[in-house]
């Protein structure tokens, strides 16, 4: 021991940079919980759920792995789990570093797959995470069998040589599939957050060289040590608040603040895509007579029956069929020539109605369901059409023959009578109207001033005699 200066750690510095590394995870869980507990949030399903929580998970495990191999703590290694090869080794690696790495590859996976092929993934996520991970348990295994470590948990020249070489493999296929995803114009923080992910994870590597080769040249220089697995753990406290990225997984959660506790900007992804009039119900809209020997399809694109008809279905926990069937309304009003918006609203619409499992799945055919997902061009006009004529007979059968002998529809027949007969008096008000600013007549003289004129068009009115 007496060749390992230092190695009992315990310096101030030492609890310094464990401070920081505590406040780092703690930020991290907030940041990853905040839209779910203070927006209340429904959380998603499948890899939009999972990945994340797994980044929050290995973030974890990364920063306690330096700490206890680092030797920031004093303490004897008198248990196995205790050792460096467990920390070191198994939890800094495969739990750790590696996947990290890994989950943001797979994010990376999927993007260029959607916005570049314009297909989702041939692999699913659950299955191509761990087998990116299988170098570094595959590493982990060689190194626990030879046991290269020394007294400070180093390893050797070349084994360095061999796991920096892992490292910068990660690293490079994440800069190539980030690369090759440059060119799109996304509308959310997917590539910033890429770019950023390669930056600070090429400079913990860098450091982390840095420190390796200074502490093996001067191994006798104990504050050199302390400084070293100080900067160390900082950085790794910034790479994985840096690291961490939702924009990719949930691109709507980059809507909400993060700073001040206030309403959601974009409450749907329609919205969040700019698709004119979506989520809008305009009080100056012409009213529609309802007809319920209308198609049900044609009733349902009118925005204050499709609300109505919604509300009903929603009441009877029924209402995916016709939330599904307006997201795709809304995927129509994007231009063809515009892939990527309808790249998004297509991927939204799969994540939230069509995968098995997910929050609003829909009740359709297994062939309709494998054909979506299996399509390769997701911005194909037709990509939806199936499943949604399938749920258009069922409601067909179901919830519109309920609907018309229910309260909202007498609801919406009210609305729309009183509607229609305001639009008609206004209509017919607005061709004897006439400018008030064309008027030099004093309004005591005008016999064609009337009281019903509004207070802001009398305040406009110039009276040349005053």
């Amino acid at each position: 021991m007496a060749n390992c200066p230092a190695v009992h750690g315990g310096y101030p510095s030492d609890y310094v940079a464990v401070s920081i590394a505590i406040f780092a995870v703690i930020l991290l869980i907030v940041r990853s919980s905040f839209p779910f507990l203070i927006h209340k949030v429904p959380s998603a399903r499948g890899s939009a759920f999972w990945i994340p929580v797994i980044q929050v998970v290995a973030s974890f495990n990364f920063l306690l792995s330096l700490v206890m191999a680092g030797n920031f703590l004093k303490y004897k290694k008198s248990h196995w789990w205790l050792s460096c090869y467990v920390w070191a080794v198994w939890v800094e690696g495969p739990l750790g570093f590696g996947l990290l790495m890994s989950c943001r590859i797979a994010q990376a996976f999927q993007l260029y797959y959607a916005f570049v092929k314009r297909r989702l993934p041939p692999v699913r996520s659950h299955i191509f995470l761990p087998l990116i991970v299988l170098p570094w348990i595959a590493g982990a295994a060689i190194i626990h069998v030879k046991k290269p470590l020394n007294c400070r948990c180093h390893l050797q020249t070349y084994w360095v040589i061999a796991v920096m070489c892992l490292h910068a493999l990660y690293v490079a296929v994440l800069v190539g599939f980030t690369g090759a995803i440059r060119h799109i114009e996304f509308r959310f923080d997917e590539l910033k957050d890429l770019w950023q992910g390669i930056l600070v994870s090429a400079s913990l590597i860098g450091l982390w060289v840095s420190a390796y080769i200074l502490n093996e040249i001067h191994d006798n220089i104990s504050w050199l040590q302390v400084t070293s697995r100080f900067i160390l753990l900082f950085t790794a406290s910034s790479l994985v608040l840096v690291f961490f990225s939702i924009s990719i997984s949930q691109p709507l959660l980059t809507q909400i603040s993060f700073i001040k506790r206030e309403p959601i900007e974009f409450k749907t992804m329609c919205q969040a895509l700019g698709i004119p009039d979506s989520g809008l119900l305009l009080h100056r809209e012409q009213a529609v007579v309802i007809d319920p020997n209308e198609p049900l399809d044609k009733l349902l694109t009118h925005k204050r029956f499709r609300q109505s008809f919604m509300a009903f279905a929603d009441s009877c926990l029924a209402g995916e069929s016709v939330h599904f069937f307006e997201e795709v309304h809304e995927l129509g009003k994007i231009p063809i020539d515009d892939p990527v918006r309808r790249i998004y609203m297509a991927r939204h619409i799969i994540n939230k109605y069509i995968i098995a499992g997910s929050a609003m799945e829909v009740n359709i055919s297994h062939r309709s369901r494998q054909a979506i997902l299996s399509t390769t061009d997701l911005t194909h006009p037709d990509l939806f059409t199936n499943a949604l004529n399938e749920l258009l007979q069922l409601m067909k059968m179901n919830l519109a023959k309920d609907f018309w002998s229910s309260m909202y529809f007498l609801k919406l027949k009210d609305e729309t009578s009183v509607r229609s007969n305001g639009y008609e008096m206004e209509q017919m008000s607005g061709a004897y109207s006439f400018s008030p600013r064309l008027s030099c007549v004093n309004a005591i003289d005008d016999p064609f001033h009337q009281d019903h004129f509004s207070s802001g068009s009398s305040q406009d009115v110039h009276h040349p005699y005053q």
